[in-house]
Formats: structure tokens, C-alpha cells, sequence
């Protein structure tokens, strides 16, 4: 995979930000396989489709693209906010590709995908709307919050210019679609329950240990009264889904990546 830019689809375009959109967007239009089904490449949406901005010919899987200079922070702008929840809540989510890439190099340094299941509304931040001066007066746009989303989530692609195996890529993403259960609601606290088994310090823990952030997620789920046994059920999911292992005796193991 070739991860310079092809720098004659800037020609004639002043605008930074109009630059970086031709240059990142044709980067992927020619070099980026389907991370669903392995198809060699993706095809670009007519300009201004709703839905995202790439598609797989194949399978149809949906792609938005999110390029920055550098590498990118927690917080990532997005568009309207009332749009992103609805589109979160109704399943109708693309998957995300996230690419960073070098100004002085022109050349894609990372590029990690965030499959739609993992985009729920706490990692959804509200921005303040504009103001009444401003041309569109109260609108109110969005941030994601990378961080909110589990590790597990966040599936590289290249890493520091190098590009990992494209099994590899697909394999991962196949074997997150398992933590795809039930609604918004039910993955929010799945991928809570995911966080706290991630930062855990140790591969093997038990039961006790995860009952120590019973009260962060109280502060979490104000209206969940059984915060242990809920405990005990997204680690059963979680077990099923291939991401931990249960030992016995309130033993677990967190499983690799």
C-alpha cells in the first residue's frame, strides 16, 4: 500500500481545508480495502450523501472519513448533534475511519476504524450552539470523544506508517461485531463495563476487583439499583464475545487483542 498522497488532485485548490479533503479522500478512494469483507477497494459516495462518504461495492458497508494533521485529539468535531444521535439510535451509524497523516511528509501516518456499534451517546458530546451573530445562529454541533471508546474499538490499520496485516484488520473487526448486542442502551453499559475490565492492571483479575468501580458506575447508571449483578452480566457477555476468559471461582483473564 503506497501511503503518500497522489498531490495533482490539489492542483488548483487554495483552501486548506478543500486540500487536505482531495488529498485524504483520494488517498482512500485508491488505496483502502473494505475492512468488512476484504474487497480490494471502496468507492466514494456522490458529494453531499447523507449517509457517509465511501461504500463497499461488495458487502455495502458504509465508511465516514475523519483526516487530520497530526495525530488526533480526545475530542474530534463532528456535525449536528441532534443528527448524530439519531442516526446512533436508529443503527443507521457508518463505520469511522480516523487518518492521520504528516504535512511535511504527505503521507498517511495512521489510520484506525471505529466499527458503528461502538458509537453510543455518551461519546457524543453536545457543543454550545453559535452564537446570534453567527450565520447559523443556535446550531449546535457535536464532538466524539475517541477516548470513551474501548481499545478493543479502536482497530489500527497503519500504525506509525506501517500498515498491519489485512486479516488481521478483518479479524478484529468480525470479532468486535460480537459486543454489537441489543440496543444503545445495553452496548453503553457493556462498553463501560469493557473500560473498567481495560484498565484494569493486571491480565487476571476477579470479581471483587471489578465490584471496586461498582460506584463509578452508579454515578454512571443513576437509575441502576443492582450495579454488582449488572457486573456480573456484561462480564458473562463479555466472556461469550471472546474477550475474556472466566477461570473459576470469580477468576477471570482478559484476553489479548
Amino acid at each position: 500500500m503506497d501511503l503518500c498522497f497522489d498531490l495533482t488532485l490539489a492542483v488548483g485548490y487554495t483552501s486548506r481545508a478543500q486540500r487536505s479533503r482531495r488529498l485524504t479522500e483520494g488517498w482512500v478512494g485508491a488505496h483502502m480495502f473494505c475492512p468488512r469483507c476484504g474487497n480490494p477497494n471502496i468507492r466514494h459516495y456522490n458529494n453531499n450523501e447523507p449517509v457517509a462518504d465511501f461504500f463497499c461495492p461488495r458487502c455495502n458497508g458504509c465508511y465516514e472519513l475523519k483526516s487530520k494533521s497530526g495525530r488526533f485529539n480526545e475530542r474530534v468535531n463532528d456535525g449536528a448533534y441532534a443528527t448524530m444521535i439519531e442516526r446512533i439510535t436508529s443503527n443507521t451509524n457508518p463505520d469511522f475511519l480516523f487518518l492521520s497523516y504528516s504535512a511535511a511528509a504527505m503521507c498517511v501516518t495512521d489510520l484506525v476504524i471505529v466499527p458503528k456499534h461502538f458509537f453510543v451517546p455518551k461519546i457524543i458530546e453536545e457543543r454550545p450552539p453559535l452564537a446570534p451573530s453567527a450565520r447559523r445562529a443556535g446550531w449546535r454541533g457535536c464532538n466524539i470523544l475517541l477516548s470513551g471508546v474501548p481499545k478493543q474499538g479502536r482497530i489500527a490499520i497503519i500504525r506509525s506508517g506501517t500498515e498491519l496485516p489485512r486479516e488481521q484488520v478483518i479479524e478484529k473487526l468480525h470479532r468486535s461485531s460480537n459486543l454489537a448486542k441489543g440496543d444503545v442502551r445495553t452496548r453503553t453499559w457493556l462498553f463501560d463495563v469493557l473500560n473498567c475490565v481495560n484498565i484494569l492492571p493486571h491480565d487476571e483479575f476477579s470479581l471483587s476487583e471489578m465490584y471496586k468501580y461498582e460506584k463509578l458506575l452508579s454515578t454512571i447508571h443513576p437509575d441502576n439499583h443492582n450495579i454488582r449483578a449488572k457486573i456480573r452480566q456484561q462480564l458473562q457477555i463479555l466472556r461469550d464475545a471472546g474477550y475474556i476468559e472466566f477461570l473459576g471461582r470469580g477468576s477471570y483473564r482478559r484476553l489479548s487483542l
